[in-house]
């Protein structure tokens, strides 16, 4: 039984928050789904994913190459989970269902706290999700480092 973590964006972008949650998942051994909503975005997160240092390289794929079931991370618009993901992370207020919390050992739901439309999704998914009964978390950088401040489950 998995657990949505939910993350709420005011210091730090997507950009910058994203990698960081990924390579420990990596480390962990897990390959991740990155599920966002716009292709272009998504082209724009693998770009960032390229250009970060050299010694903090993310294997990392755009969905619709032929090697999609072997990458560690793999970006996606679609709810197609080609590498078997142990997690899947959800940015732009993709869709995460109920069955893929209970189903992947971790969901982070990233959004920007800068954004209502943003916002109002987040709390549409964290209502979603709980009345679900999924065990989800919210976390907060709004002290300038990561802080749960309240969980559900």
């Amino acid at each position: 039984m998995g657990v949505a973590k939910f993350y709420h964006l005011t210091q730090g972008p997507l950009e910058a928050t994203a990698p960081v949650l990924l390579r420990r998942a990596v480390g962990q051994g897990w390959s991740v789904v990155v599920r966002g909503t716009d292709p272009e975005r998504m082209d724009w997160l693998d770009r960032k994913l390229w250009q970060g240092p050299e010694d903090e390289f993310l294997p990392h794929g755009l969905a619709g190459g032929p090697h999609d079931a072997r990458q560690p991370v793999l970006l996606t618009v679609s709810g197609d989970k080609p590498n078997d993901p142990s997690g899947l992370m959800a940015i732009d207020g993709a869709e995460v269902s109920p069955e893929e919390v209970e189903a992947l050992e971790r969901v982070w739901i990233l959004f920007d706290g800068h954004d209502e439309r943003a916002m109002i999704l987040a709390r549409g998914q964290w209502k979603a999700l709980t009345g679900a009964g999924c065990k989800a978390e919210y976390w907060s950088e709004e002290s300038g480092r990561w802080q749960m401040k309240t969980e559900s489950g």
